[in-house]
């Protein structure tokens, strides 16, 4: 069973249609969207700040969402996806964004509309990623731009298989 805290007087809020895994941690200030994935390992801690998460995202394997005391809120729009092993501290990632297997996405950066935070890449504090770009590296940098909209049905494609993976392991489901 999952660990959901109520801490410093807020309980965590969830959607309906969200598939939470048996080992992710959900504690404090957080409010998850409708039809949402938060997977084994997961740690969604919101014990200084709140962390805010739209409609349809995908919080993978292993990924860290915190924040700064005092300083920064984390906010996943609708459709976003956080890869495996990720680390968003104080961010927001836009709707439609990817943020690759482990990359760190640091306080109140702003990653765009359909952009793509390449794998194991450090996108340091106060960066602003514009929609539809690609950034990589150490510390990310800008790679190329790619139409929004392109750049946002490749990302949903990546979406969509998430919904699809939640819907096998919904409650009652035999394999």
């Amino acid at each position: 069973m999952a660990i959901i805290r109520k801490l410093r007087g807020k309980s965590p809020k969830i959607g309906k249609n969200c598939f939470i895994a048996e080992t992710a941690v959900i504690i404090g200030d957080v409010e998850i969207g409708d039809d949402c994935s938060i997977w084994y390992g997961a740690v969604l801690r919101g014990d200084v700040n709140p962390i805010r998460i739209g409609n349809r995202v995908s919080v993978q394997d292993n990924a860290v969402l915190h924040t700064t005391y005092q300083k920064s809120v984390v906010t996943l729009e609708d459709d976003a996806i956080i890869g495996h092993n990720v680390t968003v501290h104080g961010a927001t990632v836009k709707s439609g964004a990817l943020i690759g297997i482990g990359a760190t996405v640091l306080d109140d950066a702003v990653v765009g509309e359909g952009a793509i935070v390449a794998a194991n890449a450090l996108v340091l504090a106060n960066t602003q990623i514009d929609p539809g770009s690609i950034y990589a590296g150490v510390p990310a940098k800008f790679v190329k731009k790619m139409d929004v909209e392109q750049s946002m049905q490749i990302n949903q494609r990546i979406a969509k298989g998430y919904l699809l993976y939640k819907s096998w392991y919904e409650e009652g489901e035999e394999k």
